[in-house]
This record gives structure tokens, sequence and C-alpha cells, in this order.
């Protein structure tokens, strides 16, 4: 891994296209502004969010008294036998850790779903050595909520005074905060509330479940404070500048989305970080960048990147990338807070709302109050074990197989425009349908994302509903064996999981967009028709 943050722009065309960029931002003294968390640097209409949501500019500093607690809580647990650390938590309350801890190679259980099966498994493990790290910046999240019900009852049906086993990461005067205090859980930290959860990897949401698992937490702020005073410079070399302004000269040449692939840069699911943090950043008033995460720079969207795509190289430059960006994960934090942040000015928006995530959450909400089950949607079609439903005037009558749903739902989407795959599945148990990313790229010839519902709706979901609205929406569904009860709540975690995909999917078909639901009525028996309906399709057949 390298030890310095560097960012390269080998594409001569982008570099000479960002130049212009570079010297204004420079100029403008931009960079510094930041780093000295000037509220006004996108606009009158912005600065009332961004003046609450700056603070992350000098976590490297202010989160230092943080290792003290994570190390002493640490030692005591594991004094008690307690070393398996599962942690609740969404969107900036968990993709942060999961990267720090697998690039640590140290275990941490993440619960990021509302999948029973998913959740069962967690609660499988041995529950003698578990503690639980609730974490929500609101404290009142309903998928962690529903976890931290349900491990409760755990480890009371298994003797287990579950106060000794909760610890709270949330927001001061959260509701959650208020509660966890009144129960007297083990441990409740407190983050800075002047940082918004995308930019949250260096406070208590991201340091607090890594460190607890055992990844040293102290370098990444290290590694952060190194990248700072490079990152804060007023010159045309800071990287976080350059990156910024190559982000925002391909946007305005047309290129809307920008291809991840990791070329040995030594950190583990980097992108799955940085999809959220430009994603929710960006994507507004119909613009933003859509970050794609593949597989590798062979992969569909790398090497067939379009004039609408701009690649990135997590890592050493590779042939095909136009920007590459290597360095320590701390620094890698913070270069992308940077050059997210500076790349919203370029582009004219707010990076620090969310003004479209809430409606997916009310319109679930709406479905969990109506009636038991809610309503019963009725197949277009059936096709062995997947039932056919779609949102919108592209599905037309006569189509009888999976093949030619799929076929009609990709010759609906716009030029330029891309597919989301969203799978409501286990993303264990699954996991195989993360193929499904790759071959409808290479079949659809669209820049293709992948996301696990529901914990995509806290990362891509704002982009969906308020960046490019040239987006189609593959849905993938599916019956549970077992159903998990979620304790003094009326829903069960399969009702919880259903009304977040249909209240998605209903959002983003009243906005337009075409929606196509795949329910599988057998997971194992569905995902292999349905690789084999997506094999089936025509090659490079939507662009």
């Amino acid at each position: 891994m390298a030890t310095e943050i560097s960012v390269d722009i080998p594409d001569v065309a982008l570099a000479a296209e960002a130049r212009p960029l570079v010297e204004r931002l420079a100029a403008d003294a931009v960079a510094g502004k930041l780093a000295a968390q000037d509220a006004t640097l996108w606009g009158p209409d912005a600065e009332p969010e961004a003046s609450i949501r700056l603070s992350w500019t000098t976590l490297h500093e202010s989160s230092r008294p943080l290792l003290a607690e994570i190390d002493a809580l640490r030692a005591e647990l594991h004094a008690e036998g307690l070393d398996r650390v599962v942690l609740a938590g969404m969107g900036g309350s968990s993709l942060a850790p999961e990267v720090i801890t697998a690039t640590a190679g140290v275990p941490l259980v993440v619960l990021d779903t509302t999948d029973p099966g998913q959740v069962a498994d967690a609660l499988a493990g041995d529950l003698e050595r578990t503690v639980l790290v609730v974490s929500s910046k609101s404290g009142t999240t309903v998928e962690t909520d529903s976890h931290r019900r349900i491990f409760e009852q755990a480890f009371e049906q298994n003797g287990i005074d579950p106060v000794t086993r909760i610890i709270v990461v949330t927001d001061p005067g959260s509701p959650m905060e208020t509660a966890a205090r009144e129960a007297g859980y083990r441990k409740v930290f407190t983050a800075d509330p002047h940082v918004g959860g995308r930019y949250s990897a260096l406070t208590a949401f991201g340091l607090v479940p890594a460190g607890l698992a055992g990844a040293d937490v102290s370098a990444l702020l290290d590694d952060a404070a190194a990248a700072f005073p490079r990152l804060s410079a007023d010159d045309d070399s800071n990287p976080a500048v350059r990156l910024a302004a190559a982000l925002g000269a391909a946007h305005a040449g047309g290129a809307e989305k920008v291809v991840f692939a990791d070329t040995g840069s030594g950190i583990k699911g980097f992108g799955d970080w940085v999809e959220q943090l430009i994603a929710e950043s960006t994507g507004k008033n119909g613009t933003g960048l859509l970050p794609v995460v593949v597989e590798g720079t062979d992969a569909p969207g790398f090497a067939d990147a379009g004039a609408d795509a701009t690649t990135v190289a997590v890592g050493p430059a590779v042939a095909g990338a136009k920007i590459s960006t290597a360095g320590p994960l701390g620094g890698q934090f913070l270069l992308w807070e940077f050059a997210t942040a500076l790349a919203g000015r370029l582009l004219g928006i707010n990076p620090f709302d969310q003004p479209d995530v809430e409606a997916a959450k009310k319109a679930a909400r709406a479905l969990l109050d109506g009636p038991a089950g809610g309503p019963v949607a009725t197949p277009a079609l059936v096709d062995g074990s997947i039932e056919v439903h779609a949102s919108g005037e592209w599905l037309s009558a006569g189509v009888g197989t999976v093949t030619e749903a799929l076929r009609a739902f990709l010759a609906a989407a716009p030029k330029n425009g891309y597919l989301a795959v969203q799978a409501y599945l286990d993303r264990l148990d699954d996991a195989s349908a993360a193929v499904l990313r790759p071959e409808l790229a290479r079949r659809s010839g669209l820049q293709t994302t992948f996301g696990w519902g529901p914990r995509f709706l806290h990362s891509t979901g704002q982009y969906h509903k308020g960046g490019h609205q040239n987006g189609v929406f593959l849905q993938i569904t599916g019956d549970v064996e077992q159903d998990l009860e979620v304790p003094e709540r009326p829903y069960t975690l399969a009702g919880l999981q259903r009304a977040q995909a249909l209240g998605d999917g209903q959002v983003l078909a009243d906005r337009g967009r075409p929606v196509l639901r795949l329910h599988l009525t057998d997971r194992a028996a569905g995902l292999v028709e349905l690789v084999k309906a997506v094999q089936d399709l025509a090659q490079g057949g939507a662009r």
C-alpha cells in the first residue's frame, strides 16, 4: 500500500480539461477555506446545512481522545471472554468499519440488512462471546432498532443480561442515546454531531466498532493527519483539488458516471464506502456523479467505459484508467471527502444534504402501517421459480419469459442511461447474485451498479431519485424460509424487507423510471434461472 496520498490523471485530454478548474480552485483558496470550515463555499442556500456539517476536516485531531476509551473497553471485554463483535448499522454507520476491518484482516460481523436469513446467521454465532454495537446517527434507524430488539431478546433467552453486551454509538441528544442511558447499556459513545453520516469514517461511527474488533484505528488518524497539510494547501499540486477538478471537468463533458476498480490498493471494499460518499453528496437537483464499482479493470464498464463515464483506479495507474488514487486508508478517506466536497462546488450543489432519501422510507412506512402484509402484487407472468412484476408502460403484451421481460426492460433505458441492480436478499447466502452485475453490463452495454437492499438505500438511493434521471431499476426479491419477529413491533423482518423493496420501487415508478421486480419463489433455483435468462440476452443489446 502506498504511504503517501497521490492522484494521477494519465488521460491527457482529461488532464488538460481539468487544468483551468485546478487553477481556479487554487486561486480561490477553496481547499484552505474548506479546511477552515468555511460554510459559504457552496452558496447561500447551502450555508445553513454546511455550517453544521464540516467538523470532519479536523477529525484526525478531534477523534484522538476516543482511542484510549476504545482500547480500555476492548481490554475489558477481552478479559471477560467477549471477542466477537457484531455491528448493527446502516450506511455511514457500517460501510467505513467494514472497510477498515476487512483491510486490517480482523473479523467484524456487519448487520446492514433486513433479510431474516442473514440476521439469523449472526444470531447463530457464539452469543457467549458476543457484544453488539448498535450504531445510528439519528438514533431512529428502523433496521438498526430492529437488530437491537432481536439481539436483546436473544441475549435474554440465553441467560445473558443484554445491558452488559450492548454498546451504542449515536449523536448526542438522539432518542437512542436517551434510551440507552435509561436502559443502562454497557457503554454509550456520542459522535461529533457536526459531521454527516457519509463523512463519519474517522468519528466514533467508524473507529469504535473497528477498534473493538481489533483494527489499529490510531494509524488511520495518523495517516489522515499526514495527508491533511497537502489536502488543505491552496496550490495546483493539491491531490484533492486535482481529483475534484478532474471529476468536475469530466462531468462537464458528459461523463456523469465514475467507474471504480481496485488495482492493488491493499484496501478491501473501498468502492462500497466511496460509493455512498459520492452518490449521496452529488446526486441531487437532476445532476451528480454516479459511482459504478466493478470487479476489475477487465470488467464490463471499465474496459468498455464510454464517453459517459470516467474510470478511476484505486491503486496504481493502469491502462484504461483516466484517474488513479493511491495512499493509505486514513489518507484516502480524507482525500475523497475533500475532493467530493470540492466537486460539489464545481457542480453547483450542496454536498451535505440528502433531499430525496426520506421518500423511500416514507413509502416503506406507509406499507408497514397498512393492512398486514401490504398489498398483494399480481405478477405479470411467472417463469419457473421467478415472478415478474413490472412498473411503467414498457412491458408489452405477449412477453412470456424472464429473458423477454429483461430485453423489453433494457430497451426502455435512455441513451447513456444506467442500470441499477438492487438485490433484497441475503448478501452471504445469496452472494452469487452479484454475478448479475457483470453479466448484465456485458449484455446491456449500460453502466451497471449492484446494491444489496436495503443498504443501498442509505448509499446510492439518494442519487437514484435526485441525480440524472436516466436509470432503470432491476429489483430482486425472494421468499424467506424462516421469518424473524421484531420484538414489540407489528412487523417481521421479512415484512420490513418487502416494504422497503416495494416502497422504493413505488417512488422510482412515480418519478417515471422503469422498474422490473423479479421475485424468486425459490431463491437457490431462481438465482440459477435468472443468471441463465440474463445469459440468453443478446450481447450489447441496449447500447
